[in-house]
């Protein structure tokens, strides 16, 4: 089973920058679709962008299309999520997810079966 560790939270100023990383092992690092979810107090989690096993694809939540960008490292075994731009809005925990099965894009957290501990990224106005 791929286990998740995180790294890169931190506060910010709005229009700034932060990149999170993932780092996994236990699994097929390469057999798993990656993403990002999130969740702001008082809020559902919901997702935020999702990569394929060999980055081939990434998609996006409209809200961060633009301004976020999903990538991987198959070797390194590392997954990142580079924020620009950011919100206050952004605030939120942002979960490391992965999933094994098809190789397609899914915004379903039930879907995901591996889930970091959830960095917490404050964006202040």
């Amino acid at each position: 089973q791929l286990q998740l560790v995180e790294s890169g939270g931190g506060l910010v100023q709005a229009g700034g920058s932060l990149r999170l990383s993932c780092a996994a092992s236990g699994g097929i690092f390469s057999g798993y679709v990656m993403g990002w979810f999130r969740q702001a107090p008082g809020k559902e989690r919901e997702f935020v962008a999702a990569i394929g096993r060999s980055g081939s694809w990434t998609g996006y939540q409209d809200s961060v299309r633009g301004r976020f960008i999903i990538s991987r490292d198959n070797a390194r075994k590392v997954v990142y999520l580079q924020m620009n731009s950011l919100k206050p809005e952004d605030t939120a925990v942002y979960y490391c997810v992965g999933r094994d099965g098809l190789d397609v894009i899914s915004n379903k957290a039930y879907e995901y079966v591996a889930w970091g501990q959830g960095p917490q990224v404050t964006v202040s106005s």
